[in-house]
């Protein structure tokens, strides 16, 4: 594939596929953590559930790695900067490296006081550290996998990273219930096995995409002066990567506080709201996918100046996802409480389930703007618009959310309503700021009319 001449339908269907798959498996990875957690007892699918904002700060930081690692890269790729291309992969990696120690050491410390801020009962917060203190032992494992294939997505290869998904989510189905419930000589370590079985998997992971990135054609020209920390990568890096980590960590922020408000309903209801959010997660696979493609796309032809091509690849993108949002939608809200029952045979944890899942159906078409804009923005190196965008969105609309609903006494499912509407409102707000950016700002840039 050539992501400067061919045409953008075709590149974004070839690129996003793969993704989407990969996402699939990488959910339905979490989806058989959460089976798991409910066959154990309600309160562990609890505690995996409110674990979910605490562990969203690796992923936060593994999607800024990755995405200043594939911007940065694929503007050097459509620059023909090939000194560029190598110091930007060399240093993603040292920068990986000295992320993860930040954020293992935050984890370990302040994972305890976030269960307990969500009103989480003592055996809950039990069974949520067991799980969360593996996990953070080996956040290193998840920057530096997605950090070794930033670089093979800047070349747009997405399917490496789908097949290391693919084996990822076969193994976890394979070890969970070996560790979780014992096994010859193995012990039951119960939600602790959970942990484990993703650090075991993330390990092999990271053997994978080494050995495919150390075969790549452009890392044998990599000397010792690369290796050499160089402040001016490091700090482009930073500034690349640290706005979108900052800005989804407060979908984080946004997960707690809605946790915190279904809490108010009984550890059952949150988990069934948990269970829900994980079919949820499954149905916004194709815009992840979609998401992945456009951003390595739209990197190499800011960097070769093809402003046209740029366009033309973001409207394409919202066409396709906002289709498929809609479908989703709808089969979302007729199966509701029925795909919920998978998770737990427990009827009010079914019922909060469905009840989740009927509401958010009618917001789901409204994601497609909010995840394709932010890769836009971060593939043109605006990581601050994308920052700002969820700081609206994870921030100060959950915030607005709790406010109203707590100051109205709104019930389970009045409170989601207020999150459907407010969510559309931003949505069609920031759609509307990226047109005004595409004829007022982008315009404004040196552009070369691709042939």
């Amino acid at each position: 594939m050539n992501l400067l001449k061919d045409k953008v339908p075709k590149l974004v269907r070839k690129l996003a596929l793969p993704a989407m798959v990969g996402t699939l498996f990488q959910t339905l990875y979490n989806i058989v953590d959460t089976f798991f957690a409910g066959k154990i007892s309600p309160e562990a699918l609890s505690a995996l559930s409110k674990s979910f904002p605490i562990y969203f700060i690796i992923i936060a930081t593994s999607i800024g790695v990755t995405v200043a690692g594939t911007s940065l890269i694929g503007n050097s790729i459509g620059e023909n900067n090939k000194k560029n291309i190598l110091n930007y992969f060399t240093h993603i990696i040292i920068f990986g490296i000295i992320i993860s120690f930040i954020i293992t050491f935050l984890g370990l410390t302040y994972s305890e006081k976030v269960f307990s801020l969500m009103g989480s009962s003592e055996k809950v917060i039990s069974l949520g550290l067991e799980y969360t203190d593996i996990i953070y032992s080996g956040s290193i494992l998840f920057i530096l996998v997605v950090a070794l294939n930033s670089l093979l997505h800047a070349e747009g290869d997405t399917k490496t990273y789908r097949n290391v998904l693919v084996l990822s989510f076969l193994l976890n189905i394979i070890l969970n219930p070996i560790l979780i419930f014992g096994f010859l000589f193995i012990p039951a370590y119960g939600v602790k096995g959970i942990g484990i079985a993703t650090i075991v998997a993330q390990f092999i992971s990271f053997i994978i995409i080494l050995f495919k990135v150390l075969k790549n054609s452009r890392i044998k020209y990599i000397t010792k002066d690369y290796l050499v920390p160089k402040l001016f990568y490091l700090k482009n890096i930073f500034f690349q990567s640290m706005p979108i980590t900052i800005s989804i960590c407060g979908y984080a922020l946004a997960s707690a506080i809605i946790f915190t408000y279904v809490g108010l309903s009984g550890e059952y209801a949150v988990a069934g709201y948990g269970a829900g959010t994980r079919i949820e997660q499954v149905v916004l696979l194709p815009i992840l996918g979609i998401n992945t493609a456009i951003i390595s796309i739209i990197a190499q032809n800011y960097g070769a100046k093809y402003i046209d091509r740029i366009k033309e690849t973001y409207f394409t993108a919202i066409k396709y996802a906002f289709i498929i949002m809609i479908i989703s939608g709808i089969f979302v809200f007729i199966t509701a409480s029925m795909i919920t029952s998978i998770f737990s045979s427990n009827l009010d944890v079914i019922e909060y389930g469905g009840r989740y899942l009927k509401i958010s159906a009618f917001v789901l078409p409204a994601y497609p703007v909010f995840f394709l804009s932010n890769g836009l923005f971060m593939a043109l190196k605006k990581s601050e618009y994308a920052m700002i965008s969820n700081f609206f969105r994870n921030v100060l609309n959950p915030i607005i959310v709790f406010y109203l609903a707590r100051h109205y006494g709104a019930s389970f499912e009045t409170f989601f309503w207020i999150w459907v509407i407010i969510n559309w409102f931003f949505s069609i707000s920031y759609l509307l700021f990226v047109i005004y950016y595409f004829n007022k700002k982008l315009n404004k840039s040196s552009a070369v009319v691709h042939p």
